[in-house]
């Protein structure tokens, strides 16, 4: 059992009948999540991969009452279809749309506050909770049910790391993509009170990058509210140029603020073990006392 979603999710998928709607849609069906309906304007009554397609994310709702819908319409059909969404009553979007405004994403962010709705993303690839559901692009194979919770900023460092961890016998409760935009719903202190108080979780990952303050902000929480569970950290862009964009939208220092070196700092004052590679992650986990012998994945070829 997962934060957020786990096997009894049920999920819409809106943009269904595009080309990576279909696409993953495929792919998280048979990882065994539980799509009950897809939605795209003017495809009612059609059929994608054995899931029916409606017109409105009303009427499917109203046909399969959904937890969860995952996005995949274009940037400029975004936010209507977020809107969509929290208007008829699901309370857990993923966005993994890219390039989405970013007046348009503090509109969704703005409603979702209002009407007590979790946005993961924009621009994210979604959130796994290994076994059990995926949401998203990642690439399932490698990830494995286990105690290790990642929170990330970075999908390709996600894969980097859950498949070092998952080759040290080390499993993950559930892995979460932030998204890489400025403006994205949950933050990694969000994620962190959900794995405070999630059983299975033993361990926290948090893979962050340059830009923003949400690393930053991470270190406080754990400073000034005890976050008791051990915690390692990895910063991309340690050699960025500073007024230079890289990779994600959210990813450009200005002036000091938002750099590695004060990410990293302000991590290690918190008494985070910061990783200098992404392998240093696995290899300063699998050494904490019980970490291994608590994961559920015991080997990796399972």
């Amino acid at each position: 059992m997962g934060i957020l979603v786990n096997k009894e999710t049920k999920v819409i998928v809106q943009g269904i009948t595009g080309t990576q709607g279909s696409f993953h849609t495929k792919l998280m069906l048979d990882y065994g999540t539980k799509i009950v309906a897809g939605v795209t304007p003017g495809k009612g009554g059609t059929v994608v991969h054995n899931v029916p397609v409606y017109d409105t994310v009303n009427k499917a709702q109203s046909m399969h009452q959904a937890d969860a819908s995952v996005i995949f319409v274009p940037a400029q059909f975004a936010k209507d279809a977020a809107f969509e969404a929290i208007d008829a009553g699901i309370k857990l979007l993923v966005i993994l749309t890219e390039h989405i405004p970013i007046r348009d994403s503090m509109e969704i962010m703005a409603k979702a506050k209002m009407e007590k709705t979790i946005v993961i993303g924009p621009n994210s690839t979604g959130i796994i909770t290994p076994g059990e559901c995926k949401l998203g692009f990642m690439p399932a194979h490698i990830f494995k049910p286990g105690v290790v919770g990642i929170i990330s900023r970075s999908g390709t460092l996600t894969y980097e790391i859950a498949n070092q961890l998952t080759a040290r016998n080390l499993g993950q409760s559930t892995c979460v993509g932030l998204g890489g935009d400025p403006i994205v719903g949950l933050s990694f202190v969000d994620v962190m009170k959900m794995f405070r108080v999630d059983p299975v979780t033993k361990a926290v990952v948090l893979i962050g990058e340059i830009g923003g303050d949400l690393e930053e902000r991470a270190a406080n929480y754990i400073i000034e509210d005890g976050f008791e569970k051990p915690t390692v950290a990895f910063i991309a862009g340690r050699t960025a140029p500073p007024e230079k964009r890289m990779g994600h939208a959210g990813a450009i220092i200005l002036g000091k603020a938002g750099s590695a070196e004060s990410k990293v700092e302000a991590l290690r004052a918190a008494g985070v073990h910061v990783a200098d590679t992404p392998a240093e992650v696995a290899d300063y986990l699998v050494k904490l006392p019980g970490l291994k012998e608590k994961s559920i994945f015991n080997s990796p070829q399972s």
